[in-house]
């Protein structure tokens, strides 16, 4: 069986980015971006989807968190998007509710070769952390750009941002986890057969 493994590397003025994913892991994380709250959420990222991530980024956090943000999330997709491949023999779509006490989140994804976000987090505060709560959105959508994904996610419910934030993170992990799980086939699951 082929391993679906991949290594991105971004450099740019603004950041340093190397990224290494394993789709069929254990959930391991060894992460680096500078931001307290983001190395927090692909950390759970990684051991809800069991996507190994290993992630190290140097931005430009002097300036803010946007460029350091954004980059994270379009090498991480880059990655994922590389170690599917032609995407044959995967499930393709995902969906999954992830509550954090009181808030829930649902995410539904289909890994469709063709980006899409449509993300509602419905945060409130301006930062948790060290990143903007913009920037929290900003990763989904520049993630689902690279990864050529159609990605809805919705915080159904929740008074705390942190709690919600969380609970976005958890539901697209184990939406991810479902879509890219093997069929045991190698068909590509397309009628038009490419994605």
């Amino acid at each position: 069986m082929n391993t679906r493994t991949a290594t991105v590397e971004r450099s740019t003025a603004e950041t340093t980015i190397a990224c290494t994913v394993n789709l069929d892991g254990t959930g391991t994380a060894e992460v680096s971006t500078g931001i307290g709250f983001l190395d927090h959420m692909l950390t759970a990222l990684a051991r809800h989807s069991r996507i190994d991530i290993a992630l190290r980024c140097t931005g430009d956090l002097e300036v803010d968190d946007h460029h350091t943000a954004e980059d994270c999330a379009l090498a991480l997709g880059s990655a994922i998007d590389n170690a599917l491949a032609d995407r044959r023999g995967i499930v393709r779509f995902g969906s999954a509710y992830a509550p954090l006490d009181e808030a829930l989140a649902r995410v539904v994804i289909d890994l469709s070769g063709r980006p899409c976000p449509v993300i509602d987090l419905g945060l409130r505060r301006e930062m948790i952390g060290g990143i903007a709560t913009e920037n929290i959105t900003h990763f989904f959508v520049s993630l689902a750009t690279t990864l050529r994904a159609a990605l809805h996610a919705d915080v159904l419910r929740g008074e705390n941002d942190h709690h919600r934030a969380e609970a976005a993170f958890k539901a697209l992990a184990l939406a991810l986890r479902v879509a890219v799980a093997r069929t045991g086939d190698n068909r590509v699951p397309s009628t038009k057969e490419v994605l």
